[in-house]
């Protein structure tokens, strides 16, 4: 296979490829275009550049950033390889870069380099099946998805990754769940299908897929309008007459408090009464939040059902 910066290198030649790299080159990009060992070694020797890994070099003395480090594991990776897990993730705008994470690379199963600091390494037989379009190689969107999934130790962490993906638009559900038929070992499997059904029918975060399943199907609540277009906003969820609004970040900031309560009292003129739960509210509390919502359902249909869900729940 041949390296995927080798038309760059023919068609712009190697300074246009070190500065598009962030000044990170490799040994083989500097054989590709022409430099000899002895070439090769004297900015080494004068300590105008700096070794990153065996073979890949920074062409400045300074402080390496989180993208040079990204081109430079990728490169003492060799050609067979491919950015993947969260640093796929990350690339592909999927979830929120992070600098304090190493670096996660792919290979195929028949190859072995030697680990690095900061380098993650996974090998993987359908490497090339799980492999993006895009340059500088990385997995496509859904198997990066699912390399993050493999790695929480939750079903919740899972979730919350599944949730953010989704709502950043780049990766939906049916293709989550379709990558997920092509992966027999992967940890959460079953779990996840009902998940992503949640996720494609509307639930965008965690907290959203907790209070679908702990409030409002454990409690048999009816099924509410997950994000219904409204006052060009969208609501959480939405029952005849009432909506619930989740949130699980801690807002300070007043101009995001006075949105709130601005939703809120657009609400109301629209008749329309809203209750608001956090995260605590839906983790630590999920039947108190279930009796009030019945309560609120009642209001304009008395005859609305509920189920306790357990013999000390609230539910009435």
């Amino acid at each position: 296979m041949d390296w995927w910066w080798k038309e760059q290198l023919d068609a712009e030649g190697l300074e246009v490829l070190i500065h598009d790299q962030g000044r990170i080159v490799s040994r083989a990009q500097l054989f590709a275009a022409g430099w000899s060992e002895a070439k090769i070694r004297q900015p080494l020797r004068a300590r105008r550049w700096q070794v990153v890994h065996p073979a890949v070099y920074a062409t400045h003395t300074g402080p390496l950033g989180y993208d040079e480090l990204l081109l430079a594991a990728l490169l003492y990776a060799g050609p067979e390889a491919a950015w993947s897990h969260y640093t796929a993730a990350e690339q592909l705008g999927l979830i929120k870069p992070d600098g304090r994470r190493p670096v996660y690379v792919t290979i195929p199963e028949h190859r072995q380099i030697a680990p690095r600091p900061g380098l993650v390494i996974h090998r993987d037989r359908h490497w090339a099946h799980r492999l993006s379009r895009a340059i500088p190689p990385r997995r496509t969107a859904a198997h990066a998805v699912l390399d993050v999934v493999g790695r929480s130790r939750t079903l919740d962490e899972a979730a919350a990754v599944i949730a953010e993906a989704c709502q950043s638009g780049r990766v939906t559900a049916a293709d989550l769940l379709s990558a997920v038929e092509t992966r027999q070992r992967l940890r959460h499997r079953q779990e996840l299908r009902p998940i992503l059904a949640d996720v494609a029918a509307g639930s965008h975060s965690l907290l959203e897929l907790r209070y679908l399943r702990d409030v409002e199907r454990r409690h048999r609540l009816p099924t509410g309008t997950r994000q219904r277009a409204v006052d060009h906003e969208y609501t959480d969820v939405h029952y005849d007459g009432l909506n619930v609004e989740l949130d699980g970040r801690l807002h300070l900031a007043p101009r995001q408090r006075w949105r709130d309560l601005d939703r809120d009292n657009r609400a109301t003129l629209r008749g329309e009464a809203t209750l608001r739960y956090g995260w605590f509210d839906i983790t630590s509390r999920p039947c108190a939040a279930a009796v009030q919502v019945l309560q609120a359902l009642r209001h304009r249909a008395p005859v609305t059902s509920a189920r306790p869900c357990s013999p000390s729940c609230p539910v009435r």
